[in-house]
C-alpha cells in the first residue's frame, strides 16, 4: 500500500499550473515510520536534488533531533511529508506558502498508513494551522511557547530555517 501511495504522490501534477517548476513531490515515508514530520514545503535546493531537508534546515533540524543524516533518512524512523510537496517559489522576500491541494489530496491517505506513529513533529505555521486549526494561538511564537497543550499528539515546532535565526535567538 505505501510503495503505490508513493508512486500516485510522486506521480502527482495537480498544481502543476502553479509552480515555478515541474511538479516533483519531495516526500518519504513508510508504514513503519514512528515519527511523522510535516514542515511546509520543499526549498529550491532540496527541489533540485529530491531529497527532503537537504539544506541548511535539514541539517538544524536533524541536530535538534540528534540524529544522524542516516538515521533521519530512514522512513522506519522517520516519515517526510510537508504540507506541500513541491517548491511554490518566491515572491522576493521569501519562499510562498505551501500549495494546499497537497494536503487536500494526500495528507488523510498517508496518516492512515502511518500505524506505527509514536510521535508527530508539527513544523512551522502552516502544518501547525492545519493541523491544530482552532487550538492554535494567535501566532506562531505563542503556539510554540505552549507546546505542551498539544502533547501527546503533536510536538510543535519553529522552522529551523536560518531565516528565523533572530527569532531563534529571542526565542530559545
Amino acid at each position: 500500500m505505501t510503495t503505490t501511495l508513493l508512486k500516485e504522490i510522486r506521480a502527482c501534477k495537480a498544481c502543476k499550473d502553479f509552480l515555478p517548476y515541474a511538479p516533483k513531490p519531495v516526500l518519504n515515508f513508510s508504514t513503519k515510520s514512528k515519527i511523522i514530520i510535516i514542515g511546509q514545503a520543499p526549498g529550491i535546493k532540496v527541489q533540485k536534488s529530491g531529497i527532503p531537508w537537504n539544506d541548511a534546515s535539514g541539517e538544524r533540524l536533524r541536530e535538534w533531533l540528534g540524529v544522524s543524516v542516516d538515521e533521519f533518512y530512514e522512513p522506519a524512523n522517520f516519515a517526510i511529508v510537508p504540507m506541500g510537496f513541491c517548491y511554490p517559489g518566491n515572491n522576493g522576500k521569501g519562499d510562498i506558502p505551501p500549495r494546499p491541494e497537497c494536503a487536500k489530496l494526500w495528507m488523510e491517505k498517508i496518516l492512515k498508513t502511518l500505524k506505527n506513529k509514536q510521535l508527530v513533529l508539527l513544523i512551522g505555521q502552516y502544518s501547525q494551522g492545519y493541523f491544530l486549526q482552532d487550538t492554535k494561538k494567535n501566532n506562531l511564537t505563542e503556539t510554540v511557547k505552549n507546546y505542551q497543550e498539544y502533547l501527546p499528539d503533536y510536538f510543535v515546532l519553529p522552522h529551523p530555517s536560518p531565516r528565523n535565526n533572530i527569532w531563534l535567538k529571542k526565542n530559545p
